[in-house]
């Protein structure tokens, strides 16, 4: 089974509603839970579900994600397993860039060519999900179908975010509205169990994850100006092919806001929380030498720490702290993702910093942090206060970014000591 199908994870669009973390990565290099990238659960998926030929399509920003990908992962010389980077070129044939989803894959036809498959798995790069993929694809086997689409239940304030579908009492989707406004709502409510009924999740939205045929994919990509699977593809082949729901019922969110990706990182510190990180099938990343965390003097609530942290702060709450994070004494962090650092600091550095009372890399003494995500490589000075909170205005700073009342201080921001924000 496993070498029939193939694997492509899109790595999406210029990624705006997720700046200013996208500003100098791609969505799927986006850091998530500490320690892992974004990319990195789609890939484990598919590595979980003995699906090991894997390609990773971007085209924006792609300089970070190459590097992990490239550090990542690594198989044996004797097997044909992969995880290869196929971003936007020009060919003779074509000399724009990828205009849609449907698009990028049309684009990449001739690399997946060379391969023996008969089902080809269609993945988002920005998604956080456990999934078995042999059961979507076994089911798509056992109902003869020509497309499958992931679907799950949403309520009505979610749906008009997706595509909705109807499928009939065979799974067999037969009509499908993309973002459907509240006042069509009643015609699309779908028999998606009583479970799901009783909490008011009575609407099948598409996840953006697709199985194809072969000669279907090929069939319908080739041949045509035909952008985006969500829009044309899948709408246009309803009348032409056989479209199968296939429903999942686990935890699912689409990371494409940044309170999306905040509410994500922020619900892993529940005392079981929706995205099980502690999963017997594990999600797999860049393995990183790193010390163990060494914490003094700290009271930690509901707190997911990674490796190599040093960490003297009073109070930490709700929090994910990401790998070799530094917190200076008497500070207080409360709802927020503190994404680490890609490297130490010098015993040299941190002493000339304290010299000329430069902040050092991390957070420094007596800060208050709440409601924030503070990006990669951060220098926050001693008494600063970053405080956000609904009332605050979206806005867009030297530094950092408010949106939905969220505080993102950029990638290698310097906050002076004693600033408020």
């Amino acid at each position: 089974m496993e070498s029939n199908v193939i694997s492509v994870v899109l790595g999406g669009g210029q990624g705006s509603r997720l700046a200013p973390l996208t500003s100098t990565r791609s969505k799927p290099a986006v850091p998530i839970a500490g320690k892992y990238r974004l990319v990195d659960i789609p890939i484990s998926n598919c590595l979980n579900s003995g699906y090991e030929r894997i390609f990773v399509v971007t085209q924006f920003n792609s300089a970070s994600l190459n590097k992990h990908i490239k550090n990542t992962y690594h198989f044996s010389i004797f097997s044909d397993s992969f995880v290869d980077i196929l971003a936007a070129e020009q060919t003779p044939h074509n000399v724009t860039w990828f205009q849609g989803t449907a698009d990028a894959v049309r684009q990449c036809l001739h690399h997946f060519v060379q391969h023996e498959f008969e089902y080809i798995l269609i993945l988002s790069g920005d998604q956080l999900y456990q999934m078995d993929f042999c059961e979507m694809i076994e089911n798509h086997e056992r109902s003869g179908a020509d497309i499958s689409i992931a679907t799950i239940p949403v309520t009505a304030r979610e749906s008009s975010a997706f595509g909705i579908l109807k499928a009939d009492e065979d799974q067999v989707i037969t009509s499908f509205v993309e973002k459907p406004t509240s006042n069509l709502l009643p015609d699309w409510v779908s028999d998606v169990g009583d479970e799901m009924r009783k909490q008011g999740r009575e609407y099948l939205a598409s996840m953006g994850i697709y199985v194809f045929n072969r000669k279907v994919l090929f069939d319908l990509l080739e041949g045509n100006n035909r952008t985006d699977f969500g829009k044309e593809i899948i709408p246009q082949s309803l009348e032409t092919h056989k479209v199968v729901s296939f429903q999942y019922d686990g935890y699912w969110t689409d990371i494409g806001t940044i309170s999306s990706f905040f509410e994500a990182n922020i619900g892993l510190t529940e005392d079981i929380p929706d995205f099980n990180l502690f999963d017997k099938k594990p999600i797999y990343s860049r393995a990183r030498m790193l010390p163990p965390s060494k914490i003094s003097g700290t009271t930690l609530e509901k707190t997911v720490i990674s490796d190599g942290c040093i960490i003297n702060a009073s109070r930490i709450e709700r929090s994910v702290i990401g790998i070799r994070t530094r917190i200076g004494t008497g500070t207080t962090i409360v709802n927020a993702y503190v994404m680490g650092n890609d490297y130490y600091q010098t015993l040299d550095e941190i002493s000339s910093a304290h010299d000329e009372h430069r902040p050092i890399m991390g957070i420094g003494e007596r800060c208050y942090i709440k409601n924030a995500i503070l990006d990669k490589n951060c220098y926050i000075g001693n008494d600063v206060r970053i405080h956000g909170k609904d009332t605050l205005p979206d806005g867009d700073y030297d530094t950092h970014t408010i949106k939905d009342g969220i505080i993102v201080i950029k990638k290698l921001a310097v906050i002076p000591n004693g600033t408020v924000i």
